[in-house]
């Protein structure tokens, strides 16, 4: 098929789907998933592992469940529905592990999965045990539909991401090559609705920033804390994480983020349909990025924006000191990174160097660059006719995530990965809020839209033609 050609899908197989029960017995196995706590550190998935293993086992669907030699908590489970084998395999890939989470400040147990308000509540609703979810759930309808499929699909539910994949699947990629070989992998983040004025989008993620994780050291002369003198490593290092924190790096267009903006702008209201494109310009982007940034416009839109533009990092780990009245000898803060595409390690810290100066030390402590997939595939064209069908006034763009996910693992097999991770938002919910923050929930209309756009897209796309 043609790339240029509209996507046209198969015949549909013959059982018509309960939707109402189907939705809800999908809603059992997410919040089921969301009860258990994958935190990572230190991640424990194993129990999550095997809850999707005994489903699948139920339901006569083969998988295999692996982990490293050194440490069995750390499971990942892969289920394969085989196909004709006229085309190479569709992985549906989604982690088991979530963030940390400050179970204080949230309104419900962060791993109680609570339903409330038209909400279902928990860390992973959105990060990303709901298409853990939807996933398990299409196998299952594939298996039970009978669908024909002219190539495999396979389910991934990995470990580790959160913390770099190496558990995960990076792990699998290196170790089981076998498992996850796929011409198409779909995985986070991506399908969530994005409104912008009249507009409606749906970005589909088809680039995602590379990590240089370092880590910035001082150090000084020791003395009493009686005593302040001007060599204090602390006060050295507070100079430089001032100056990252308040210093952006320079702008590098890449030509996903430029056909994302000037995507959006098609449907913004006239004002800011002007000025979108203008934050493709670095002699003004800046300023236009700091107006947008201020409490009374939309701080959230201005910090995504920014992250496209540029390199950026975060200081986020202090150490120094271990008696209050030492001046310690050396200090030093970790720095989360993260490089667009294209950009190289050396490139990167080129960059924070000329911000934080030469007195202090910067030690590479985890890195790999950039990813940038093709969005003129079939696969890309079935998403976007998918999402047609279930929202005529959608519109899917490719777009460049500024973090990370298990696509940059994926891609090291020669796969194609898009994160499409379908969920319907409305205009109260902020997506990139919810992400690592406190309260993460989503829609269960929501969810049981996304739960149809994805297996709808499954089914068409690797079902056999004819």
């Amino acid at each position: 098929m043609s790339v240029s050609e509209p996507f046209v899908a198969p015949a549909r197989s013959a059982g018509a789907l309960d939707w109402t029960a189907t939705a809800r017995e999908a809603i059992g196995y997410f919040k089921d998933l969301l009860r258990f706590d994958t935190t990572n550190p230190p991640g424990n998935e194993r129990p999550a592992a095997q809850y999707i293993a005994a489903v699948l086992a139920r339901e006569g669907i083969p998988f295999k469940m692996v982990h490293g030699e050194d440490d069995p908590t750390r499971a990942n489970v892969v289920a394969r529905l085989p196909g004709a084998g006229a085309k190479a395999p569709l992985l549906l890939s989604g982690h088991l592990d979530v963030v940390p989470a400050e179970a204080g400040k949230w309104l419900y147990p962060p791993f109680s999965a609570t339903e409330a308000g038209g909400y279902i509540w928990g860390r992973g609703a959105l990060d990303m045990k709901n298409m853990v979810a939807m996933s398990l759930m299409t196998m299952l309808l594939l298996k039970r539909q009978r669908v024909a499929l002219d190539r495999d699909v396979v389910f991934a539910a990995v470990a580790d991401e959160e913390a770099g994949s190496s558990k995960g699947s990076l792990f699998l990629v290196d170790r089981f090559p076998e498992l996850v070989g796929a011409e198409y992998v779909l995985t986070e983040v991506g399908g969530h609705t994005l409104h912008v004025g009249r507009g409606r989008f749906y970005p589909v993620q088809v680039a995602e920033k590379g990590i240089c994780w370092f880590e910035i050291s001082a150090e000084g002369q020791p003395g009493h804390g009686s005593m302040p003198h001007p060599d204090n490593a602390l006060a050295r290092l507070a100079r430089a994480i001032v100056a990252l924190s308040t210093t952006r790096l320079p702008q590098h267009n890449i030509p996903v983020v430029e056909e994302f903006i000037r995507v959006l702008a098609t449907r913004a209201p006239f004002v800011q349909a002007q000025l979108l494109p203008l934050l493709l310009r670095p002699m003004l982007s800046s300023a236009l990025l700091g107006a947008l940034g201020k409490p009374n416009r939309n701080p959230e839109q201005a910090m995504g924006m920014n992250a496209m533009l540029r390199n950026t990092a975060s200081p986020t780990i202090v150490s120094g000191g271990n008696k209050i009245n030492v001046i310690p000898s050396e200090a030093s803060v970790k720095v989360d990174g993260r490089m667009l595409p294209g950009q190289t390690v050396d490139s990167f810290l080129a960059e924070i160097r000329r911000v934080v100066g030469d007195g202090v030390r910067l030690t590479v402590l985890d890195q790999h660059e950039g990813t940038v997939f093709n969005a003129k595939t079939e696969l890309f064209a079935a998403i976007a006719a998918t999402l047609r069908r279930h929202d005529p006034e959608g519109v899917a763009v490719p777009y460049m995530i500024p973090g990370f996910t298990d696509a940059f693992a994926y891609q090291k097999l020669g796969a194609t990965c898009y994160g499409f991770s379908p969920v319907q938002l409305d205009e109260t919910i902020n997506f990139s809020r919810l992400y690592h923050g406190h309260d993460e929930r989503i829609p269960v209309s929501g969810f049981t839209w996304g739960l149809r756009v994805l297996f709808d897209l499954v089914r068409d796309f690797c079902g056999a033609r004819g």
